[in-house]
């Protein structure tokens, strides 16, 4: 791929922040590792040429333990792009060298983007960039990938290696007398036979063989199965030898080897050091109390508790603009629109689907903005580390944390990227378990439903009760994955190993994007997905409608009412203009024709396809407490979360009086007599555990690789959410709750 640049590079080493910066883009940038699972592609253009950058996901090598590592190496060896610009983190040049060599070794061109050059100056480091470049073989650049700083002389070095043609870089570390023979050895047979040759270098397909690289042995056997054993036969008698002679195996030499090629180098003058190599550095300081064994999980609960404190009451103002906005809306549709199946479908199935969903968005933009503080300084890395050991209680890795919080820990994820994100897991088994568990965090699709609840019953104490909820979802996540660890997916656990990179003080930009991005995603699928969804249960809840007969009926009652009445009090009713100065004949009339158009547009729903579902539903429903215009809403949740809000305000709306006299339906909740706090937690319980969506379903079937599992996370979840929700239901009703 003559126009490809790719990019290379460790976790968290600014890769994709210098991706956007090239490209324009607006790829997730967060502080902490295993943000690019899939690679992302852009454009750049240079001197009239135009190339296409492909941000591979980060890795620590080129060896194939998990899904980030075989996606990259697979892309560099298969695409064979141009260019591979390696993205090094200077403050941690040591360690992120180490995946330099293995590029380098794999023949292709490379560029160095020595990034973070001010993180490095600031602890005191000089790197004399032309020295290393000149060690390596590669051009080197030093940049700044948040500023922006290096990035056009970057890719003019990489322009330059383009241009001048396939080419391929050469580095032969020496690993020990016994590897070397071996290699010596292995290549020519590799050399002669052409084995695998048309991918990597003959003395490259050699070292896999020698640390025992499954991908490429499998590949190695299905070429050529002969030199194959013969290949092995030599790796096996190394390892035989290493282990007699020095108490090892191969993979740990040739790591050792080359650990220690990067150490000749750095101490021949590549780093000077202005101050005390073994200082404490500001980010250490802040951990020895953020991630402090007693203070630390205080000061996360806190963090917590804070975050819903600031989401809730601060979105207060704008959460009240938007349901006058839409209040507005509907009495200008109420008073302009000719009575009919339009007026319904605009009223019931457009403004009040569409405007329930939209009035929670100043409270998503709200939490967004929390998260993504939080994020972007590099404080929920550490809130994974901290669960690390609590998680392996449970079956689970340390790796999985990250998966859970993106999917809601901190209510407000998503499970779909959540889902994907335990690529990074490398235990088949215990990715398994994360990525049927993580449905059950707080995502950003359930956050309404939770704010309608808790608004209606729980308003004394919105932060501490959204709190235990999500101490709810952690925990039942946590038991679940248990369960299912020591059961259908039962294995060894593996051992972990995260990062921990510097703390940064976010930029206002980055946070504002971030927070806009993950709005406008909750905005557009209220535009589309929910719109579509919510007039589909409109005509579900308005078809068929009610025998000619039936209607007849209530409007014979409705005519006798009025009939009751003399003809001033009728002209009294007709002529007000819904101001409070009717006589009380005139009132007594009004409320006796609300009733009747009430208990007209009850039956009316029940009569619906919606209506029936529901009701069909609530002989088992009524044990948790809910009812068939909450099990309507339940069956669109299937679609989506959202779909929940919008169909109770669509299925409360419908029965409602008049349009002038609606209310909020968090204020229709409440009043309700068939509603009380017991109903809302068993319906927060439900909503919490029961099927993910259609979206979040599919991805699990995609990436367990079997639509079983799909359909179990379907099944299992939902059937283990209605037993919790009947058990909460129940007790509660027996505790006098």
């Amino acid at each position: 791929m003559a126009n490809t640049i790719a990019l290379a590079g460790n976790p968290n080493s600014g890769k994709t922040t210098l991706f956007n910066a090239l490209t324009g883009a607006r790829q997730h940038v967060g502080n902490y590792p295993g943000v690019t699972v899939e690679k992302k592609t852009g454009q750049y253009k240079i001197d009239g040429h135009t190339f296409q950058l492909v941000d591979l996901p980060g890795t620590y090598s080129m060896t194939a333990y998990s899904m980030e590592e075989i996606i990259a190496r697979d892309f560099i060896a298969t695409e064979k792009p141009a260019v591979v610009v390696d993205i090094v983190d200077a403050a941690n040049l040591e360690r992120n060298l180490y995946l330099t060599l293995q590029i380098i070794e794999m023949g292709v061109p490379v560029c160095i983007a020595l990034n973070m050059m001010d993180v490095a100056k600031s602890r005191g480091m000089h790197i004399d960039s032309a020295r290393l470049s000149e060690f390596l073989g590669v051009p080197i650049v030093p940049t700044v990938a948040r500023s922006g700083r290096g990035k056009k002389e970057v890719m003019a070095a990489a322009a330059d290696i383009a241009g001048a043609g396939p080419s391929k870089t050469t580095l032969n570390i020496s690993y020990g007398e016994d590897i070397d023979n071996a290699l010596t050895e292995m290549v020519p047979l590799i050399s002669g036979s052409g084995l695998l040759t048309d991918y990597y270098p003959a003395r490259w397909v050699a070292l896999k063989y020698l640390e025992a690289d499954e991908q490429i042995v499998s590949a190695g056997e299905a070429a050529n199965p002969d030199l194959s054993r013969e290949l092995k036969k030599i790796a096996d008698r190394v390892t035989r030898h290493l282990s007699a002679t020095l108490d090892t195996y191969p993979e740990a030499m040739i790591a050792d080897q080359r650990f220690g090629f990067i150490k000749s180098i750095i101490r021949q003058g590549v780093i000077q050091m202005d101050t005390d190599e073994q200082r404490l550095y500001l980010s250490d300081r802040i951990d020895k109390v953020l991630i402090n064994r007693l203070a630390g999980p205080l000061i996360m609960a806190g963090v917590l508790l804070l975050l819903y404190h600031f989401t809730f009451v601060y979105s207060q103002v704008p959460v009240a603009w938007l349901e006058n906005m839409f209040g507005a809306l509907r009495g200008l549709a109420d008073a302009h629109m000719a009575e009919g199946l339009l007026k319904s479908l605009v009223i019931s199935g457009i403004i009040d689907g569409v405007g329930g969903v939209l009035g929670f968005v100043p409270i998503i933009m709200f939490m967004f903005f929390g998260i993504t503080i939080l994020e972007d300084s590099g404080y929920l890395v550490r809130v994974a580390f901290m669960l690390d050991r609590v998680f392996r209680m449970f079956g689970l890795h340390g790796s999985s944390v990250m998966a859970f919080i993106i999917s809601g820990g901190i209510a407000g994820g998503c499970a779909v990227p959540g889902v994907m994100a335990t690529r990074t897991l490398k235990s088949p088994k215990e990715r398994l378990a994360t990525l049927l568990t993580v449905p059950f965090m707080n995502c950003g699709a359930k956050l309404p439903v939770f704010a309608l609840l808790i608004g209606a019953f729980f308003a004394y104490n919105k932060a501490w009760m959204m709190f235990l909820i999500t101490l709810i979802s952690w925990g039942g996540a946590l038991l679940i994955a248990k369960l299912l660890r020591m059961t259908v997916i039962r294995g060894e656990a593996t051992p972990f190993i995260m990062e921990l990179p510097p703390y940064r003080l976010p930029t206002v930009r980055g946070v504002l994007i971030h927070t806009w991005e993950r709005t406008w995603q909750y905005i557009r699928k209220a535009g589309t997905i929910i719109l579509a969804i919510s007039i589909l249960l409109w005509t579900m809840m308005s078809f068929p409608q009610l025998p000619a007969e039936t209607a007849k009926n209530y409007e014979a009652v409705r005519q006798q009412a009025l009939a009751e009445y003399p003809a001033p009090v009728r002209n009294e009713l007709r002529k007000q203009g819904g101001d409070d100065s009717l006589s009380p004949a005139a009132r007594e009339l009004e409320d006796r024709l609300s009733g009747i158009s009430a208990e007209k547009s009850q039956a009316a729903l029940k009569y619906s396809v919606a209506g029936r579902i529901g009701t069909s539903l609530e002989s088992v429903s009524h044990l948790a407490g809910f009812d068939w215009r909450t099990n309507i809403a339940l069956v669109g949740g299937f679609a989506a979360k959202e779909v929940i809000v919008s169909t109770l305000g669509t299925a409360y709306s419908m029965g409602a009086v008049e349009a002038e006299q609606s209310e909020g339906l968090s204020r229709q909740l409440a009043n309700s007599p068939l509603w009380r706090p017991l109903t809302a937690f068993s319906l927060i319980i439900f909503v919490m555990f029961y099927s993910p969506c259609f979206v979040a379903v599919v991805c699990i079937a995609r990436e367990a690789g079997s639509w079983k599992w799909g359909a179990f996370s379907m099944g299992f979840n939902t059937v283990l959410a209605f037993i919790l929700a009947v058990s909460v239901y129940q007790i509660g009703t027996v505790l006098g709750f």
